[in-house]
């Protein structure tokens, strides 16, 4: 692979610039149904009709398309909104990753390498594209599906050939995701899920937009967000966030594309996120 080519392949995986898409590689996502319906189940009176209504309010007048996803344990709230229709992952995808990676050195009972965790660190905190196309590497095709198959992670397609960041992701998997960061499970080792919260929670200032918009003070936050403009479908612009305080224990994925801008995409999570830190908090 000429240097060129190396160069080409980071770009894409990256997926954070305009333009970078080669021709001849073809967009995965598939079309999305004709206008469904924001779904919204709790345990709690009145907060699912409260939360469907105010997440269609938010959506009412956004182009592109976007899938929702909430849960909350104290209340057993969940929503979905296209729960299963499929996006090019960008950066998001690097909290699996990281999840693999971890999931894989337990299984040998190893801690990660100081060269490990500086890769791990930059991936999450940064959102370094050479740091995650090198751990990507490392685990190779095999080792990520055998983190997908013992997650539940059924609906997500690792990108093949090196281009992470096209990697299909849905609603359903995300949330498998972080609720596997949440709570202990026999996927992930408390130590594990430790460091990936860690990390999320020390995401730099100029990406903690997305879901963590509008929480309440008191609610601590996790975050990763992932951006990427292609020639069909524009910008696709996600985020994907843990919260705990107030009385709750939630975590929400919400993934959009055919955004004209990135900056269209973000108002569109954050207007999403605003309504369902403020419905959860008045409950």
């Amino acid at each position: 692979m000429t240097h060129r080519t190396r160069r080409s392949s980071r770009l894409l995986g990256a997926g954070l610039t305009a333009g970078v898409l080669m021709a001849g590689v073809a967009a995965a996502a598939p079309a999305a149904a004709a206008t469904p319906t924001v779904s919204c189940t709790s345990a709690k009176a009145g907060l699912a009709a409260k939360l469907k209504k105010d997440i269609t309010a938010a959506l009412a007048n956004r182009k592109g398309t976007v899938a929702v996803g909430l849960y909350d344990r104290t209340t057993g709230t969940t929503c979905t909104l296209r729960a299963s229709t499929a996006f090019d992952s960008a950066s998001v995808v690097k909290v699996t990753v990281l999840s693999a990676l971890l999931w894989d050195a337990q299984k040998t009972g190893r801690a990660l390498t100081s060269r490990e965790k500086t890769l791990a660190t930059a991936m999450i905190t940064k959102s370094d594209n050479a740091s995650t196309s090198t751990l990507w590497k490392q685990l190779g095709p095999t080792r990520i599906k055998n983190f997908l198959t013992a997650a539940k992670m059924t609906q997500t397609k690792p990108g093949a050939n090196g281009y992470w960041g096209l990697t299909q992701i849905t609603v359903t998997d995300e949330q498998k995701l972080l609720k596997l960061l949440t709570a202990r499970n026999t996927v992930l080792t408390d130590a594990s899920r430790g460091y990936v919260n860690t990390l999320m929670g020390k995401v730099v200032s100029t990406q903690r937009w997305g879901t963590p918009y509008g929480r309440p003070a008191g609610v601590s936050w996790h975050v990763k967000n992932g951006w990427l403009s292609r020639s069909t479908h524009g910008w696709r612009v996600h985020s994907v966030g843990t919260f705990q305080g107030g009385g709750h224990d939630y975590v929400m994925t919400i993934l959009t594309h055919g955004n004209s801008t990135m900056n269209y995409g973000i108002s569109t999570i954050q207007g999403v996120a605003k309504v369902i830190h403020k419905d959860l908090a008045a409950s």
